[in-house]
């Protein structure tokens, strides 16, 4: 019997958001609609310049643990973060949303991780990140117990930056497997794909990871093609299954040779699009953890990604286990 639906294994990060022009992104060489890892003095360069803003707990797979509680859904989370006022925002904020998360804070070194985000008018984000304390999470970290008593272990492509995080990963699949339990993983930015496209390859093929998300610029990227249709046909036979994102026109779960195609949940005003693909892999880990079809994984996905990206920040503000009583998928 699984103690928990779903792990998540992340950068532990607290987001700072704030609405700029394109012009802004120009001005301060800012690559938009990408995450760019930045030093600490780039931190309180980019800070000092920023306009009004909104703090929240954020990070990638923090993101995508506080939508699968969100449904209802039973998560956990690892994480590092530092015995400093924003660590202590984040522990606060992930618990209060249901999450069991106890990695042991950083004592001494660095800061807790932020990162700085601008959305331009179009709604793009464009991520500069100052990791912190998040390097230093490693294979100490890993509470074997939780592993194997989670249905599925989930963790950020961004886990490849810090070097120890890799040997931590590595170390859950091995646990998750031993315990007939799956791996999953997102494949972050087309950047992040471009940095360790090989290694990322080398885990799909080899079995570590199970499920794989990603959206179509990361799908392109890693096969190093122009042609989707030929990066769904290998990024099927290359994992157990597949689910890619495609903006506004829907998702595409793939496995084997079968393809679901699902559409995009309709939504009102576009606001914000930081969160997205987290809470599309919250609704999708969601539905599949509770043995659902394909199909209605996706919907769970969609249908979360659509609420997320009607308000400024990547963690719902409403009940996603009421939403998807309203949209018959509970």
């Amino acid at each position: 019997m699984a103690t928990y639906d779903v792990l998540t294994i992340g950068n532990a990060i607290v987001d700072i958001i704030s609405r700029c022009d394109d012009d802004f992104l120009i001005d301060n060489a800012i690559t938009k609609g990408a995450m760019n890892l930045i030093d600490a003095e780039r931190a309180e360069l980019l800070y000092s310049r920023m306009g009004p803003a909104v703090e929240a707990s954020g990070g990638s797979a923090g993101n995508t643990a506080a939508g699968v509680a969100s449904f209802n859904g039973r998560a956990a989370y690892f994480g590092k973060v530092a015995r400093d006022q924003l660590g202590e925002i984040f522990e606060h904020d992930i618990r209060a949303q249901g999450v069991y998360f106890q990695t042991e804070p950083l004592e001494d070194g660095a800061p807790t991780a932020r990162s700085m985000i601008f959305v331009t008018p179009d709604s793009e984000r464009s991520m500069n990140t100052y990791l912190g304390a998040c390097v230093e999470f490693g294979p100490e970290d890993v509470e074997e117990r939780v592993v194997a008593e989670s249905k599925v272990t989930y963790f950020e492509g961004y886990l490849w930056d810090p070097p120890r995080a890799k040997e931590a990963i590595l170390a859950c699949a091995r646990i998750a497997h031993a315990n007939r339990r799956e791996m999953s993983m997102t494949l972050s930015d087309s950047f992040c794909v471009g940095r360790y496209r090989g290694e990322f390859l080398e885990l799909m093929r080899s079995g570590a990871v199970d499920i794989v998300f990603a959206n179509r610029d990361e799908a392109l990227s890693l096969y190093e093609t122009q042609d989707f249709d030929l990066a769904l046909t290998k990024i099927g036979a290359d994992c157990k299954l597949a689910a890619v994102t495609m903006s506004e026109e829907g998702a595409m779960i793939v496995r084997g040779g079968e393809r679901i195609h699902v559409p995009a949940t309709r939504i009102g005003q576009l606001v914000d699009t930081t969160g997205a693909g987290d809470l599309f892999a919250a609704g999708f880990l969601h539905g599949y953890t509770q043995g659902r079809s394909l199909e209605d994984c996706g919907r769970f996905g969609c249908l979360a990604a659509g609420i997320v990206i009607q308000q400024i920040g990547p963690r719902p503000m409403a009940s996603l286990a009421e939403a998807a009583k309203k949209a018959g998928l509970a």
